[in-house]
């Protein structure tokens, strides 16, 4: 395997991770576990960070004079780097949400 699909999928990985951190942290906090939520929301920011330095270094790479070849690989890490980032927002506005509607 090349050097950007390995990047691409050390990406995939790591966001999916997080992802689904985030999802069960929702889950976690609509049962009241505030603590438990917040503990999977720090998990999945640690994966998303992984995820990210293997992007940041794709950006460095290209940064340097080195072009990246866009292919469809690549395309679907940025797609999910976007949704893992979108549902993280979302989970820390649900998990807020339902703090207020259990006080």
């Amino acid at each position: 395997m090349e050097g950007l699909e390995m990047i691409c999928f050390k990406i995939i990985a790591g966001v999916g991770a997080a992802r689904s951190c985030f999802i069960e942290a929702m889950q976690i906090a609509r049962k009241g576990d505030y603590e438990k939520a917040e503990q999977l929301i720090q998990d999945g920011e640690k994966e998303f960070v992984n995820a990210h330095q293997a992007h940041a270094e794709l950006i460095t790479n290209e940064a340097n004079g080195n072009k990246t070849d866009v292919t469809l690989l690549l395309l679907h890490a940025e797609d999910q780097i976007m949704s893992a980032e979108t549902i993280k927002i979302m989970a820390l506005e649900m998990i807020e949400m339902c703090r207020q509607f259990n006080k």
